[in-house]
């Protein structure tokens, strides 16, 4: 049994589907079991990943865990799925990890989450995604008023990746041996600009899209009326000032699928219903 957290989510509903598919028995952790759309063969589960004590049920039974990153006390919740019995355990970190900049909100939590896994005696693999190409459903709203995108860090490239690409590499590491103790860095195909992808979705929409980019002062208080403000300091750092690259292109997907990472076209056809939708 494996327990997937976050299993509703861009990764964990895509890993929760990859491993039914590869017919092994999957728990989903979720708020409310009860109300949960989950696939058929997903058992759920509730617990907050905040209490580890709530997790008794979920993680029972369970030698595998899919984890996300930035729980109040990860070494209790790790210590707590030891003593459960699991013996593998996958973390979804990301890029920032590896600067280690503790005075940067989101590198600062996923240092922190992945020297949790590593001090935990489990056996332990970090996935490091970069951006990831889901975040084009935040354009869904400005898609609903017109035909204009408007976005921050406009000159930025980034290998933005399909959450479906780091499930199945997820998958991989979870179900196959040769995985333990290695960091997989995982990226699209592609450096793309946002304009890039704006493109790209108006060839899959048939649509007269334009992308524009948004000065600074505007980016941040545009931002900073959605997440909090150390967040949004975070991502200037990373962005604005940048101390963090995502436009490099690696072959980890390949090389741990067997197959080449989607594109963002495929991305996008994939999920162009949503888009019409708005």
């Amino acid at each position: 049994m494996i327990l997937v957290t976050g299993a509703t989510g861009n990764v964990g509903a895509e890993l929760v589907e990859t491993l039914i598919g590869a017919g092994e028995p999957v728990r989903a952790l979720v708020r409310d079991p009860a109300r949960a759309a989950l696939p058929l063969g997903a058992e759920p589960a509730g617990g907050d990943l905040n209490r580890p004590e709530s997790l008794t049920e979920a993680l029972d039974g369970v030698h595998g865990l899919f984890l996300l990153p930035g729980y109040d006390d990860m070494p209790g919740l790790l210590a707590r799925a030891r003593g459960a019995g699991v013996r593998r355990v996958v973390l979804l970190s990301g890029g920032s990890a590896a600067l280690e900049d503790m005075s940067n909100a989101v590198s600062r939590y996923m240092t922190l989450s992945e020297r949790a896994v590593r001090a935990s005696g489990l056996p332990w693999t970090i996935l490091r995604p970069r951006s990831f190409m889901s975040n084009a459903l935040r354009w869904l709203p400005q898609l609903a008023a017109g035909d204009v995108v408007r976005v921050p860090f406009a000159d930025v490239r980034t290998a933005a990746i399909d959450p479906f690409d780091i499930a199945a590499v997820a998958a991989r590491t979870l179900l196959d041996d040769g995985h333990d103790g290695l960091i997989h860095e995982l990226t699209g195909p592609q450096a793309l600009l946002p304009a890039d992808q704006v493109a790209v979705l108006a060839e899959v929409l048939g649509r007269d899209l334009r992308c524009a980019g948004l000065a600074n002062a505007e980016a941040r208080a545009e931002m900073e009326a959605a997440m909090p403000a150390q967040y949004v300091d975070a991502f200037f750092r990373f962005f604005a000032d940048g101390t963090l690259d995502e436009s490099r292109i690696l072959p980890t997907v390949q090389e741990v699928t067997g197959r080449p990472p989607r594109t963002f076209g495929q991305w996008a056809n994939a999920h162009a219903d949503a888009f019409r939708r708005s």
